[in-house]
């Protein structure tokens, strides 16, 4: 490894995820059986936000270590280039697409390197079951070059709309006659909808802030729009599954004390507030709380359907999601960019005040 190498990254204290600070270390050599790659680009968006608040209870923090107390590298989704490899089967001036601090190089230890890719083995990820796996561009199916941007902002949380939205067929809607999805305006939640958008028997409510309530309107992907003062005027008697991106407890106390016994299922599936969705409420009326992993419901359909199936599918799903926010007549999504680590600084520190614009999806390039 050249000695003028240095990582520079991204620390986001984990008590206050607003609170951001840039960091410079010297690369060590690489020992044999370790790869460097250079992160060339991450999207940030509120996906990022619910992994630091879960980064105790799901681990999401132990996947990249910062070595400093109070401190970690919140992950994101993104491509980068291998400089220098001494494992084999990885190769320098590959392309991967995986899981990333938000730094300027990551250090791995490949294994079980195939055709699709790699696992990183380092002594710290080998637990790590999920998000553990970094996929060869030049093999992958569902990539496209020209698409990289939409990519990194989609692939991750359309991964958790399709599962989300087939975990919630697959199980019926828990018997419900309405879905009401919280945090409506994030790209999470209208992505499941999205993917809902042929589902029979079932009126999906989009549930979002006054401020937001045009932009979700204009998405046409829910039956209908309430804002979170609205929510008690809806029926109370309609059977109910809630979807909660918004990891509120005053929301979800809300939904619980106005459906009561119609409430056929609460199901956390992320979090866009600032919020510790891991330390749910369970005394309430209705259904315990329940949080949602794509994972299981991927590992399941794998089992059931195949790889080569489940992969076709998300495929499918995935381009036609990207078709739809891109299309220029009446888009779903702005792209902004961001180069260099101090913009990335600020705008993890904005998102997790939910500060941004739902209409944008933020890019980093270092």
């Amino acid at each position: 490894m050249k000695t003028d190498i240095t990582l520079t990254r991204v620390l986001t204290r984990k008590t206050t995820l607003s609170e951001t600070r840039i960091n410079v270390l010297s690369l060590p050599l690489l020992e044999p059986g370790e790869a460097l790659l250079r992160v060339d680009g991450l999207a940030l968006t509120t996906n990022n936000v619910t992994y630091a608040l879960l980064g105790d209870s799901m681990r999401y923090w132990n996947f990249f270590p910062t070595g400093e107390e109070g401190w970690g590298q919140m992950p994101a989704w993104g491509f980068a280039d291998v400089i220098e490899s001494r494992a084999a089967g990885v190769e320098v001036g590959e392309r991967f697409y995986g899981y990333y601090p938000v730094a300027t190089h990551l250090r791995v230890r490949p294994t079980r390197c195939s055709a699709r890719g790699f696992h990183d083995g380092a002594p710290h990820r080998i637990e790590l079951t999920s998000a553990n796996h970094y996929t060869r561009c030049s093999t992958d199916p569902v990539y496209e070059r020209a698409l990289e941007d939409y990519q990194m902002l989609l692939r991750p949380l359309i991964v958790t709309s399709f599962f989300g939205a087939d975990f919630l067929q697959d199980n019926r809607f828990f018997g419900a006659q309405q879905l009401l999805i919280s945090s409506a305006s994030s790209k999470t939640a209208y992505g499941t909808a999205f993917c809902l958008r042929h589902a029979e028997g079932i009126q999906l409510v989009g549930l979002t802030s006054e401020r937001s309530r045009a932009f979700v309107e204009g998405l046409g992907c829910y039956h209908r729009v309430v804002s979170y003062e609205e929510l008690t005027n809806l029926p109370a008697s309609v059977p109910t599954t809630y979807l909660d991106f918004a990891g509120s407890e005053a929301l979800r106390a809300k939904v619980h004390y106005h459906f009561g016994d119609a409430l056929r299922y609460d199901c956390l599936a992320g979090s866009a507030q600032n919020t510790d969705p891991h330390h749910l409420k369970t005394e309430l009326p209705g259904p315990k709380p329940a949080l949602y992993f794509a994972p299981v419901q991927i590992a399941k359909r794998n089992k059931e359907w195949g790889y080569d199936e489940v992969n076709r599918r998300f495929g499918d799903a995935q381009r036609a999601f990207i078709a739809k926010v891109s299309d220029q007549t009446r888009p779903w999504l702005k792209l902004v960019h961001h180069r260099g680590v101090e913009p990335a600084a600020t705008l993890m520190s904005d998102l997790a005040k939910g500060k941004l614009d739902p209409l944008d999806g933020h890019l980093v390039a270092f």
